[in-house]
């Protein structure tokens, strides 16, 4: 009896691991077109190179996936699963549900290729992802509005100013934008804190060691100050979405956007063109400063708890790859990581691939970089700011109680 249920035990077993070798299982949250396009790509790419290897895939809708990923990855995890880099990725780290994949990036020389989001990926010296795709922030702006009216691409703060003040004069909002989802006002004061701290500052204040009543961060609500009070950012931001504060850029009633990339293809799809619309990195505020730049980065990881870590690896591997990485962001219309690959055709992604291949950082955006609870109160913070500056000190000092709640 005993030789028996052992024999059904071993049986058991055996077939358990042949059910799981050569299946890997993907959990991706790209259901839109082009990124659905673009995956099915690469899946069927990499079962070609690994003929052994049969890809299951589990697709999610983005705002379904967030909630759900602690789930799975606790208690039925995949043997891949997308995700972001920065404070998205530190509390599943930080909880041991992903795999340390330095092994990943060592074995392909990916420390070199990756190098711009390495530090993203990076906690206690270890890499915990491998990233596929980012996009860069910047201004966007009316080309046609700014050489009608005389204004120079800006460079440096004073520059930026006089341009608002030109546009203002001229009877055009200088800087449209939404911040009914608040992650809008949060972009702008990302880049400010860049540029007048730097990125090492940007960390500190998102990792709980800076306070927001500091004496630096109240230089970079000092330059907030000089575009909210003279009204240079449009009307009524709060009621209006991202979408939505489009529209005066359309109609040549704001000049500028602070935004990402995302936002070309509805802008021309509106009828701006490339002879209409242009785009310059956020301009320099401390004289000498390196340059960080804010880009979100998508990413893979291996569950800690994944069944098929072997082929999981190889996917992780194949995917940082200098040519997969270009004909999939072809198709996302984004910016490839590995720094050899090629950009596709397009003068927005390839000055954007310029300016984060020579970034002195790459920032992860505030609600990625800070824990939730931080974040949530940070960016309500930031758009009360933006309608009341008058408030300006009470909002910081509310945001160093929340601080002492969000770090402990």
């Amino acid at each position: 009896m005993k030789s028996l249920l052992l024999a059904l035990l071993t049986s058991a077993l055996l077939f358990s691991q042949t059910a799981w070798s050569g299946e890997l299982v993907i959990n991706f949250d790209g259901p839109d077109p082009a990124p659905k396009k673009a995956f099915e790509m690469v899946i069927a790419a990499f079962e070609k190179a690994n003929p052994d290897v049969k890809v299951k895939w589990n697709l999610f809708d983005h705002e379904g996936y967030k909630t759900s990923i602690r789930n799975f990855l606790s208690a039925n995890p995949p043997d891949v699963a997308a995700w972001y880099a920065g404070n998205r990725m530190a509390p599943f780290v930080n909880a041991g549900l992903f795999e340390d994949v330095s092994d990943v990036w060592e074995s392909a020389g990916y420390n070199k290729s990756l190098a711009a989001a390495a530090p993203s990926l990076t906690i206690d010296g270890k890499k915990w992802g491998v990233p596929y795709t980012y996009y860069q922030w910047g201004v966007y702006y009316r080309k046609d509005i700014f050489e009608k009216m005389g204004i120079a691409v800006p460079t440096n703060w004073k520059q930026f100013l006089d341009a608002c003040a030109t546009l203002k004069k001229g009877g055009v909002t200088p800087i449209t934008i939404g911040t009914k989802y608040l992650w809008t006002a949060a972009g702008v004061f990302d880049y400010l804190n860049l540029r007048v701290n730097g990125y090492d500052f940007h960390n500190d204040l998102t990792a709980g060691k800076v306070k927001y009543t500091d004496p630096k961060m109240q230089l970079v609500f000092d330059r907030w100050d000089e575009l909210v009070k003279p009204g240079y950012f449009v009307k009524n931001h709060a009621s209006l979405s991202w979408q939505d504060a489009l529209a005066p850029m359309v109609q040549g009633k704001a000049a500028m956007y602070v935004m990402g990339n995302f936002a070309v293809a509805p802008l021309k799809e509106a009828g701006l063109t490339d002879d209409t619309l242009g785009f310059f990195q956020f301009p320099e505020i401390t004289a000498g400063l390196a340059k960080a730049e804010e880009a979100p980065t998508d990413t893979f990881h291996i569950p800690a708890k994944a069944k098929n870590k072997e082929d999981a690896r190889k996917f992780l591997s194949f995917i940082a790859q200098a040519d997969i990485q270009t004909e999939w962001n072809k198709i996302l219309g984004q910016l490839p990581v590995n720094n050899q690959s090629q950009v596709a055709d397009d003068k927005f992604l390839k000055a954007g691939f310029n300016i984060l291949n020579n970034a002195k950082g790459i920032a992860q955006f505030y609600d990625r970089d800070a824990p939730a609870a931080m974040a949530k109160a940070g960016m309500e913070g930031f758009q009360e700011y933006m309608i009341h500056p008058d408030r300006r000190e009470k909002i910081l000092k509310r945001l160093d109680k929340v601080q002492k709640r969000a770090y402990k």
